[in-house]
């Protein structure tokens, strides 16, 4: 372990924290033994009316929890994360949950390690830490009794009787401390590691729940990004419609009345109408545009980009449509760097490029303006970074002070199928 040969160990907090990580093995250790033997004994004495049965096979799970509390107490002395082995159940309820867990090898993994824990291990480290602290301070703190007439035992068959001794007793104590911080620690990094090794997951559990972890992201993006055109569509069809016939309805009423207060009322009402329509165009607009559903990605940013108040260079090269998540994720990528160059670049113009280069598409968003855009300073685009990922994209922005910018987001996604409606003019 590499923290016992840092300079100024002794003082550190390392061996303390080694302590208590062994001192505390005893509480799961003795409580599962404790347990254990009831369960053994209740279940073995009901066994013959099957009421006993039930309880005896519950101990096979037994190593579950007792594994997520030693993963949750490793980080006394080990800070880096633990990841649980399990996977979610198929279907919800007990039945479910003890399925999985019965094929899977983490769980018999953990029941192995909770008898060695129970049987072993938890005297193992109690032993160590009365050896490595309890000694060397009953040794320090031997002449207190001694000084008041009485005698420090340290152990069967040996004890300080005389002020002498207490006094000689102080030096072997700080000795046997510093010795035994170093035992302490070395015994715990020991431990932490048969711990990490037998509670970690295997690399093909790993890459498991790494591929669980990564459907189960795009799933959601997926439902967010479907729910978004549901409620597109239901505004589009339903407030805007209604909007728009309240407008018409107003402006007609507004030519049938003389000039007077009622015709200034309506020519008002008239007004406000047309820009809740206009504000609620956007808004849908925001939400997931139709022409990025109906004509795909090169319309949307062509779109997009005659919208951007600075004036955009568009050059597209990619004909075809392509699949709803990356056109999806490629869109508002645009629309927030676009955002980035109208409110905070100060450029004269930007430009959006877009090629495919083998199986990956290459979008490339730049400005003229000051440059020194910083994404952890509320650019939103650590969010798009997050989106990207769902789709296998990265994300890159160099912005050096003085400009340009330059965004590069670079998405795996084969040579989609050429399609008129889908290719937007290319201006130089």
């Amino acid at each position: 372990m590499a923290v016992l040969r840092r300079r100024g160990f002794l003082a550190s907090a390392w061996p303390w924290r080694s302590l208590a990580y062994l001192v505390t093995s005893s509480v799961p250790g003795a409580l599962v033994l404790t347990v254990a033997a009831a369960v053994l004994v209740v279940g073995g004495t009901l066994s013959s009316v099957l009421l006993g049965l039930p309880m005896l096979a519950a101990l096979a799970f037994a190593g579950v929890p007792v594994a997520a509390f030693e993963r949750w107490r490793l980080h006394l002395v080990d800070p880096r994360p633990v990841a649980d082995p399990h996977r979610a159940p198929d279907r919800p309820g007990v039945g479910g949950w003890l399925a999985v867990r019965a094929r899977e090898s983490a769980t018999w993994r953990e029941l192995g390690f909770t008898v060695l824990l129970a049987t072993v291990l938890w005297p193992f480290d109690l032993a160590i830490a009365t050896l490595g602290a309890a000694l060397p301070l009953a040794l320090l703190t031997a002449w207190t009794p001694v000084l008041s007439g009485g005698r420090r035992g340290l152990w069967p068959g040996f004890a300080i009787h005389t002020p002498g001794q207490a006094i000689a007793a102080v030096p072997v104590g700080l000795v046997l401390l510093a010795a035994g911080a170093y035992l302490v620690t070395a015994v715990a990094a020991a431990r932490a590691t048969l711990t990490r090794r037998l509670l970690s997951p295997r690399p093909d559990e790993a890459d498991r729940l790494l591929a669980e972890v990564t459907g189960s992201r795009a799933r959601l993006v997926n439902a967010f990004e479907a729910e978004r055109r549901r409620i597109e569509r239901d505004l589009h069809d339903g407030a805007q419609q209604r909007l728009v016939a309240v407008a018409t309805s107003l402006g007609l009423a507004l030519l049938d009345l003389p000039p007077g207060p009622a015709a200034d009322h309506v020519a008002h009402a008239h007004r406000e109408s047309r820009k809740a329509l206009t504000e609620l165009r956007e808004l849908i607009h925001g939400i997931h545009p139709q022409v990025l559903t109906q004509h795909g990605l090169g319309a949307a940013v062509q779109d997009a980009a005659d919208r951007c108040p600075v004036p955009v260079d568009l050059a597209w090269n990619v004909p075809g449509r392509l699949p709803a998540a990356l056109e999806a994720a490629g869109y508002f990528v645009v629309c927030e760097a676009l955002a980035n160059v109208a409110r905070h670049s100060g450029a004269e113009h930007a430009w959006i490029t877009a090629a495919h280069r083998g199986d990956t598409l290459l979008l490339e968003i730049g400005d003229d303006g000051a440059g020194g855009a910083d994404p952890a300073a509320g650019s939103g685009l650590t969010g798009l970074s997050d989106r990207l990922a769902v789709v296998g994209g990265t994300l890159a922005l160099t912005s050096p002070a003085g400009g340009p910018t330059l965004l590069r987001v670079e998405m795996p996604c084969p040579k989609p199928v050429p399609s008129a409606s889908s290719s937007p003019r290319t201006e130089p």
